[in-house]
Parts: C-alpha cells; sequence; structure tokens
C-alpha cells in the first residue's frame, strides 16, 4: 500500500503572498501581539522607548517583549535559541514582522529593562482584575527555592574560608620545608624544581589573599556567606533535602482561577516573616480590604499573624508541630492540656504541671510562661518517653498563646479552604519549574532575577487566561479597549 508522502523539494509553489497569511485568527501569538502593542512603553520606562535623533534606528521595546513573551509561552528562555527562532519559526516571523534582532541585542533587552518588566507584569495583573479574573476572597502564599547562576563551589561561608585558609597554610608549610630539603640536599632527586615550588607558594598566597577579602565582606556586611558569581544569592535548603545556591520566591496566588497576584524575590533562607508582607501586598494589588489567605506552617509566627488580623485578612495557617526530644508523639507539646481557671498543664497520664517562672527575650522582655512540676516527673513510669531532661518534663506557654489558639481553631475549622492551599499554589510552580524548565535562573543579582520571574509569571497567567477564556474572547476584550495604553 505505501506511505503518505510528501512534496517534492524542488517543485515551485506559490506561498501566502502576505506574512499575514502564516498565522491563524485564533493563534495565541495574535494575543501577544495585541496586549503589548497597547503598552506605553514610555510610561513604562522602557530603555530605548523614544526613538534617537541620530544614529542607527534601534530596536523598538515592543518587538523585544513580544519575542520574549513568545519564548516563556514556548519553553524557550536563552537569547542565543530566540535569535534562531526569529529566523525559522513562522509564528515569530510574523510576531516581530521579520525582524531578526541578534542574542546581544535580545540578551541586553533583558539585562537592561528589569525594572519595567516587573510593571508589565503588574499591568497584566490589572487587566485580568478588570476581566473578573481574580476572586479577591481567598489567596495563597508560599515561597518555592530557584537555583541562582552561582554554585556551590563559588558559595563560601565563615567556617568554609577558614578551613580554606588553614588548608593554604599547611600546604605552605609543606612547600617550605621542602624547599629547606633542597637546599640541604641539593643532588637528591626531586620532584618540582625551586622556582616551580615557589611559584605554587606565591599561587597559595594569592588564593588566600583572595579567601581574605572574602572573610572582610562577610565581617563587613554582617552575612553569613558570600557568593562569587552572584553576590545576592545565598545557599538554601531545597524540599528534597539537598542545598544549592539560589533565591526564596515568595508567590500570591488568588483562588478563583489559580492567576499570580504578585510575587517577590527574597534572599531569605525559610519563609518565617513573609506572611504579613505578602498578604499586606495582596490587599493593595487586588485593591480588597477584607482578604483570607492561606499558607503552610512555615509562616507561622505570631506577629505576622497579629499583623494580619489587625489589617482585616484572615489567616489559616498550620499551626508548628513541636518535638519533646524524644520522638514519642503521644508527649508532644500538644499533647499537653492547659486549664485555663487552674492555671495549670495536664500532661497525657494527668500530672499537673504548675507555673514555675516567666521567660524573657533581650528584645522583647516577656514572651512566655515555663510550667513544670519535677517532683512528679522523678516517679513517672514513662518519663523517659516523655523527656531527655534528668530533671523532668517543662512545658512553655506563649504569653499570646490564647490568640494562638484562636488562629489554629479557626484554621481547623476551616480545613476546606486550607486543603485548597496546595490546588491553588502548587499548579504554578509546577507549571513553571517542572512544565516549563524554569527552575534555575540564567541572569545574575536580585533586580534581574526579579525580571526574569516578571516575564515567567506574566506568561503563565497569559497561558491561565487563554485557558479560560479562550484565544477569540480574548483578542476581542483585547481590541474594544479604547486606550491605547493599558493603565
Amino acid at each position: 500500500m505505501g506511505y503518505i508522502k510528501g512534496e517534492e523539494r524542488e517543485q515551485t509553489i506559490l506561498l501566502p503572498e502576505s506574512i499575514d497569511d502564516y498565522v491563524h485568527e485564533d493563534n495565541p501569538v495574535r494575543i501577544i501581539d495585541a496586549f503589548v502593542e497597547q503598552l506605553d512603553v514610555l510610561e513604562l520606562a522602557f530603555e530605548r522607548s523614544t526613538s534617537p535623533t541620530f544614529g542607527r534606528p534601534p530596536y523598538n521595546p515592543k518587538v523585544l517583549l513580544k519575542l520574549y513573551l513568545y519564548g516563556y509561552l514556548n519553553r524557550v528562555r536563552s537569547s542565543r535559541r530566540l535569535e534562531q527562532e526569529a529566523a525559522r519559526n513562522l509564528e515569530v516571523i510574523w510576531l516581530l514582522q521579520k525582524l531578526k534582532p541578534d542574542y546581544k541585542t535580545i540578551a541586553d533587552f533583558r539585562k537592561n529593562n528589569k525594572l519595567a518588566l516587573k510593571k508589565v507584569f503588574r499591568q497584566f495583573v490589572r487587566l485580568c482584575d478588570e476581566w473578573g479574573l481574580y476572586g479577591k476572597e481567598l489567596v495563597a502564599i508560599d515561597g518555592t527555592k530557584m537555583r541562582a547562576c552561582n554554585s556551590k563551589k563559588n558559595n563560601y561561608s565563615a567556617k568554609k574560608l577558614e578551613r580554606h585558609i588553614r588548608y593554604i597554610d599547611e600546604k605552605i608549610e609543606t612547600y617550605m620545608k621542602e624547599l629547606e630539603t633542597t637546599d640541604n640536599a641539593e643532588t637528591q632527586e626531586r620532584k618540582l624544581s625551586v622556582q616551580e615550588v615557589q611559584q605554587r607558594i606565591q599561587e597559595l598566597r594569592n588564593r588566600k589573599q583572595t579567601y581574605q577579602a572574602y572573610q572582610e565582606t562577610i565581617d563587613k556586611k554582617g552575612c553569613s556567606e558570600v557568593s562569587t558569581t552572584d553576590p545576592d544569592a545565598r545557599l538554601m535548603s531545597n524540599n528534597n533535602n539537598t542545598v544549592d545556591v539560589g533565591y526564596n520566591v515568595q508567590t500570591t496566588v488568588d483562588a478563583k482561577h489559580k492567576l499570580v497576584a504578585d510575587f517577590k524575590v527574597t534572599t531569605q533562607a525559610n519563609d518565617l516573616g513573609e506572611l504579613a508582607n505578602m498578604a499586606l501586598r495582596a490587599q493593595v494589588v487586588l485593591e480588597k480590604k477584607e482578604l483570607e489567605v492561606v499558607a503552610d506552617k512555615g509562616y507561622y509566627k505570631v506577629d505576622d499573624l497579629k499583623t494580619c488580623v489587625k489589617n482585616h485578612i484572615t489567616p489559616y495557617v498550620a499551626k508548628q508541630t513541636y518535638s519533646n526530644g524524644t520522638g514519642d508523639k503521644e508527649f508532644y507539646p500538644d499533647k499537653f492540656h492547659y486549664d485555663a481557671e487552674e492555671n495549670i498543664y495536664r500532661c497525657p497520664r494527668g500530672i499537673e504541671l504548675y507555673f514555675a517562672k516567666k521567660r524573657t527575650s533581650k528584645e522583647k522582655g516577656v514572651i512566655g510562661y515555663e510550667y513544670r512540676n519535677y517532683a512528679a516527673c522523678s516517679s513517672c513510669p514513662v518519663k523517659e518517653r516523655c523527656t531527655r531532661s534528668a530533671k523532668g518534663r517543662s512545658i512553655f506557654r506563649h504569653i499570646d498563646q490564647d490568640f494562638l489558639d484562636t488562629i489554629n481553631l479557626k484554621t481547623e475549622k476551616n480545613k476546606d479552604k486550607y486543603r485548597l492551599r496546595q490546588m491553588i499554589i502548587e499548579h504554578v510552580f509546577g507549571t513553571i519549574k517542572r512544565g516549563w524548565g524554569a527552575y534555575y535562573f540564567l541572569t545574575k543579582r536580585k533586580r534581574s532575577v526579579t525580571g526574569e520571574l516578571s516575564l515567567s509569571f506574566l506568561s503563565y497567567n497569559l497561558r491561565r487566561v487563554i485557558s479560560i477564556l479562550g484565544t477569540k474572547e480574548v483578542l476581542a476584550k483585547l481590541t474594544a479597549r479604547k486606550s491605547p495604553a493599558l493603565a
């Protein structure tokens, strides 16, 4: 029967008469074109947003923004690969009107317009809000680690530097002894010449000076480490129990359509202390005074929770689970019940623990209270299961524990909302990091990676909007806009 046959390569054919014929009317690439054309690049402060009066004219920022949006939507982030797409991809040829910028121009655009790219992301968020795509009732907040353009080898902590310097000193001492031995026994067969040994000693001394300069940087800035390729990046642990040099990306996602509302790049290794900040930002972005927020236990901090409640934000945050040191869950702190009337705690075996003392800190003063009953613990048959302390068990009660109990109870009563957390926000991280392969950054420094993320989250939101409304409806909405700028 044979196979399906293609056209002969030498056969003369009639191509479409215009570039527009290459792209179908409902092709998503038309949405990129329509959206970018409505932006006011001058207002957004793009570099070269005005054409110079002399010299070679530059590329319009809209051209390069279109190219990047197309690339990020189609898993192409490299400037060299985008250069190739501009020459061979019919959709890109249509989008750029046959313009072919070189990779250096493409790369410089992303590097030089980091703040403008964040503004474009915000413009699209406002556009989605205008179309009613944000529910503005429940948002999820979470952080994800993304690898920086800096290897672990080029990241130095104070201890690592001390170790390297100690090794160099030992190595120099070994070489110096070798030189002394060589002087005393000229005829002795040796592996290295005197000049080679001296050269290696000098190399080690130069390296030591470099490490000492890193130590001075750590001491001056009061930081715990220094990264030499990307100075802003920090060593962080990942969910798979590995460590890498990167950034912690805080993200706020609306529950209605899983659209990203806001994001922030931090160099903090954990999420503690970010809840209130991100929740208050969400209020501003979504222009909503009352808001519900879900977050995992990494955000459980009393000061943040109090700030949220004070500002009409209802937090549903999983409480921290603390161990007792032995690993026996029957005797974890949450198994000890507090009696407010008698001001005592009762352990799982019924023993009463009494108020013993206040706990204080230099910064905050009284932070809580300690309860214990060492006399009863000494004769308890399950003491070894309960605590590793020879004296006995003690329980700490936070000064704001009544408030925390109220938050915990609300979270427990709204389990259905809290369970939505993973479905809301992990969808975003899974799409961008696993689906699109954008789990690492291509640029350096915090502001630059923020520009990169602006393109990633803008592309994600764009893809979601197309899935929700469809290409034709999105195009119709963009075309119907009267204003030339998305202000």
